[in-house]
């Protein structure tokens, strides 16, 4: 049986989306993404090379949400506040590649590379949370929170999607 060069895409993606998500983006290798679907890494670096373009391959579905998330108008902060939770679960196989890893150093970050533009919007989210003039205790609420839907969608991957969502929403509403 012939494995179509599509199909071959498709495992390895999922595979890729299952490793970033437990061990982070930098922690995974092309051989550690190979292994796991039986491929050589030559064969990983053909469908994918550099590992970024997985990665931009992963998150380009993303994208559109992404966008609509942010151009949404929502009617309070709280109403934000959720549909960021919905956001979070939704995408939780690629959460941590684009709020931890990619984003991490924004100092050595080049403008317009894909780490900048997660980077802008991690920002952008955190401007939407914090309102025009935020004072000391919501900028630190707003970071809190960002950090609490980070871990708590990459690390209970072994969790209902319901779950997750009924607890994070529960921290959230907190803040």
């Amino acid at each position: 049986m012939t494995t179509s060069s599509d199909d071959t895409r498709t495992r390895i993606l999922a595979a890729a989306r299952e490793l970033f998500a437990e061990r982070g983006y930098a922690a995974t290798s092309l051989s550690d993404i190979a292994a796991a679907v039986g491929l050589t890494k030559t064969a990983v670096a053909y469908h994918f090379h550099p590992k970024d373009r997985l990665a931009l391959e992963l998150l380009s579905p993303v994208a559109g949400d992404m966008l609509a998330l942010l151009d949404a108008p929502y009617a309070s902060r709280a109403e934000f506040v959720e549909a960021l939770v919905e956001f979070a679960v939704r995408y939780r196989s690629v959460i941590r590649l684009f709020m931890e890893d990619l984003a991490a150093d924004d100092a050595t970050t080049a403008p317009g590379s894909e780490r900048d533009q997660i980077g802008t919007f991690r920002d952008t989210i955190y401007a939407k949370l914090v309102g025009d003039d935020p004072g000391p205790e919501i900028r630190l609420k707003s970071w809190a929170l960002l950090g609490a839907l980070q871990w708590g969608a990459v690390k209970t991957m072994d969790l209902p999607e319901e779950q997750v969502r009924d607890v994070l929403l529960e921290i959230a509403r907190a803040f």
